[in-house]
């Protein structure tokens, strides 16, 4: 494990998040096959004692752990970019604060870094779930090699977002994070495929993913679609898609996240883009 190269952990935690999950995700991370060098944890905003709680103990427990606290609630993209600027390492692996890390995830990434140094973004597979006591778990699993990955990306985004790990270089020359109403991770990719950065998604599982009534929500609604039409029309301006892929898919979408109840997107997402 010793010519694996040294690695940062990004993640954020907010008001709404719940303390027993954030733990779990927490320690996660330290029962990793390859730990972490250091974990930034940036603090979007006052957060509750409880969760305080879980922080200050995590801290006690592990010394290379830096918090960073936003006065006030900025966002998902917002406080992206906050953990990027703090990361002292090549690489920066990304998880949300609800998630659990298999085992083995960073040294399954930081093995085929080494060996394929001119990926600069790589992702892998997520199994979603519902309950810690779930026994069946939906897979999410995208394409693999950077020419799926480029095509993939004019109707999707290509990546499983908290499964990424990347170079840091190139993403902050690519822009960073900017501010994209939930769509910060897509808008990055698009970028950095603009400036011909390898992709790649393993095809193996990274981590579990926790689903609940909140997670098809949040893919819905009238704001979200205008977000995900904005980034079609710039994937447009771009020369990336046509002028058909692009009324096809600000279509599908207007369908899926304007017009269908929130139980029926739910059917449709697990419909199409999971498998057991």
């Amino acid at each position: 494990m010793d010519s694996l190269p040294k690695f940062s952990v990004s993640m954020s935690v907010y008001k709404n998040d719940d303390p027993s999950h954030f733990d779990t995700a927490l320690q996660s991370l330290v029962k990793q096959t390859v730990k972490p060098d250091e974990i930034i944890i940036v603090v979007d905003g006052p957060i509750p004692k409880e969760i305080e709680k879980v922080l200050v103990s995590f801290q006690e427990n592990n010394k290379n752990i830096i918090v960073h606290r936003l006065k006030e609630n900025m966002g998902h993209g917002y406080a992206r970019s906050i953990g990027l600027e703090l990361s002292s390492y090549e690489y920066v692996a990304l998880m949300d604060s609800d998630d659990i890390c298999i085992e083995n995830r960073f040294e399954k990434q930081l093995s085929f870094f080494r060996e394929n140094s001119e990926v600069s973004v790589l992702g892998g597979v997520i199994e979603e779930f519902s309950k810690e006591t779930d026994s069946s778990l939906l897979k999410r699993k995208l394409p693999e090699t950077d020419a799926e990955l480029k095509k993939y990306m004019k109707y999707r985004c290509p990546f499983n977002q908290m499964s990424v790990m990347f170079k840091k270089e190139d993403v902050l020359a690519s822009g960073g994070y900017k501010d994209w109403f939930c769509n910060e991770d897509y808008y990055l990719w698009i970028r950095m495929a603009l400036r011909n950065y390898k992709f790649h998604n393993l095809q193996t599982s990274l981590l579990k993913v926790r689903t609940n009534e909140n997670f098809y929500k949040r893919r819905g609604g009238f704001k979200y679609f205008k977000s995900e039409a904005k980034l079609q029309r710039l994937m447009l301006s771009k020369d990336i898609i046509s002028l058909p892929i692009f009324l096809s898919n600000v279509t599908i979408r207007f369908i899926v996240q304007v017009l269908l109840t929130e139980k029926l997107r739910k059917y449709f997402f697990k419909l199409f883009t999971r498998s057991n």
